[in-house]
């Protein structure tokens, strides 16, 4: 509520905001260089001094991204019209040529980088069928990533193997050979709810395989018979296993058949999923480029990519407009910052962070030179500042860029470290990266869901949250000096222990990655 009345009175305050901000006199040399500003030229960066192109800034983009915009119907096309954009399909291809034609619609350069997705990959009909005499519907959905069942189906019995801790596969014994594993999950509605989906599989999993189970059944952790869908491998190959998430309340009333009628509930399971080759795919990177040091960087960016259950509003089309909204309105100031803005749209987010991995690998002569990179990736939940990925030495820069909107309560730093969306790579890099801290919203119910889509969307929000993301990439692209130093592989070391990043990198698989330099900062 405070946030939507901040929106009715913003429109008052902007005309003000350069008069407070008391901006000094440009410098001459500055003034009249051609590549620099084009209009209301200052040579004030973001400093601690209240004299700051950033409240300069803020002026000009809170009418162009809170008035009337494109956003809305950027966002319309993407969901609406191209839908689920799975890494690897024709939605997909076609969420890049909207893209593209969205930057240069903006009048921001913009092309495409290549890289290729290990394989393809296409949900079958997916069928589970009770055998017993107790029948009932099971509403039932592919993992992501998943292998197909064998031709015709698995046929056994399901077990029922509770949250499958280590106690629960030794008291389950040798039945769980062959057999079709249940699995129960927490209902998710918090974060941490959230992370443990990711947490606990890979280990259950593991179990899994060395006991000779044939499949696993997860027990959604959204109610109301909803049904997602996400991944539990970390580097886009295949899962060793058939998995499928079942709707929370089959898979509860599966439970208590299974344990009222024990060793005697057997279900055919198919899932004739399709798996293609290696194929190529791509990132799209736009810029504004710097007038100073135009071979510097700060990178501003969002998955392309969805699932393709819902039309992946929430998860992450909302963030890829905002990064397109952002450039927009930069670009529509006239002004140039000191470094190069990267607005870049990355795909194979959700098998992987592919795309931003890859983006790496391809950039690594130049990650010298990329001073930040800021990450949205959490829907349209409201803004309340940065994780800075366990750097507390960039926070007081940061709370300066992000002054001028000191109303809006958005600069509450988290020092914390995760590995869960695109900033990952460059983080392992050594480089300052900043990932959005909203507030969950509806983002934790619509998750990879069916229900994820353009109605769940608050343009109002998305338009806020917005104006945040371009403050943030303008003042850290404009300051005089760099928002932190590159930290070398010791030093990165250090952080993860420090920050539990380590352990996280155990849990999802990552960490084998870092410690053979598959990924990472090399010695």
């Amino acid at each position: 509520m405070r946030r939507r009345i901040l929106l009715l009175i913003i429109f008052t305050c902007t005309l003000a905001l350069p008069t407070r901000a008391q901006i000094p006199q440009p410098n001459s040399a500055i003034e009249n260089d051609p590549l620099h500003r084009t209009q209301s030229p200052s040579a004030a960066a973001c400093t601690t001094d209240a004299s700051s192109s950033c409240a300069e800034v803020a002026a000009k983009i809170l009418p162009r991204i809170l008035g009337p915009s494109p956003l809305q119907e950027n966002l319309r096309r993407l969901t609406d019209e191209i839908g689920g954009r799975v890494t690897g399909t024709p939605a997909m291809e076609r969420a890049v040529q909207w893209a593209i034609s969205a930057f240069r619609a903006a009048g921001v350069d913009v092309h495409t980088e290549k890289y290729q997705l290990p394989l393809t990959w296409t949900e079958g009909n997916t069928h589970l069928e009770l055998l017993s005499e107790v029948k009932f519907p099971l509403r039932t959905v592919s993992l992501g990533w998943s292998p197909a069942t064998p031709p015709g189906g698995i046929e056994a019995n399901i077990v029922d193997i509770a949250y499958g801790t280590p106690q629960d596969f030794t008291a389950a014994g040798p039945q769980l050979k062959g057999a079709i594993l249940l699995v129960h999950t927490d209902l998710g509605t918090t974060w941490t709810d959230l992370f443990n989906e990711y947490f606990r599989p890979p280990e259950i999993i593991d179990r899994a395989l060395k006991a000779g189970a044939a499949a696993i059944l997860w027990e959604g952790a959204r109610e109301r018979l909803l049904l997602y869908r996400h991944t539990n491998t970390s580097d886009g190959q295949l899962e060793k296993i058939p998995q499928a998430i079942i709707a929370r309340e089959d898979a509860l009333r599966l439970s208590r058949t299974v344990l009222a009628y024990p060793g005697k509930i057997r279900a055919r399971f198919s899932m004739p999923n399709k798996i293609g080759p290696p194929i190529d795919q791509e990132n799209v990177v736009a810029e504004i480029r710097g007038y100073e040091k135009p071979d510097e960087s700060v990178i501003l960016g969002a998955h392309l990519d969805s699932w393709d259950l819902g039309t992946g509003a929430l998860d992450n089309g909302c963030n890829a407009a905002l990064v397109i909204e952002a450039a927009r309105a930069l670009k529509a100031t006239g002004l140039r910052p000191r470094r190069t803005i990267r607005f870049i749209l990355f795909s194979g987010e959700e098998q992987g962070l592919l795309g931003s991995w890859a983006y790496v690998k391809t950039h690594r002569a130049e990650l010298d030179k990329i001073r930040a990179v800021i990450i949205f990736d959490s829907g349209i939940g409201r803004v309340t500042g940065y994780s800075l990925g366990g750097r507390a030495d960039i926070a007081p820069a940061v709370r300066e860029v992000l002054k001028p909107l000191d109303s809006w309560d958005a600069n509450r730093h988290t020092t914390d470290a995760q590995t869960g969306t695109d900033h990952f790579d460059f983080l392992l890099e050594g480089l300052p990266t900043l990932v959005a801290n909203q507030e969950e919203a509806n983002y934790l119910p619509n998750y990879h869901a069916a229900s994820d889509t353009l109605d769940k969307v608050d343009i109002r929000e998305l338009k806020l949250n917005t104006t945040i993301a371009a403050l943030t990439a303008w003042g850290l692209a404009d300051r005089p000096t760099p928002l932190g130093k590159r930290l070398s592989r010791a030093e990165l070391e250090t952080l993860m222990k420090e920050s539990g990043l380590d352990q996280q990198m155990k849990s999802m698989g990552f960490w084998q990655a870092w410690e053979n330099g598959t990924r990472g900062r090399q010695p």
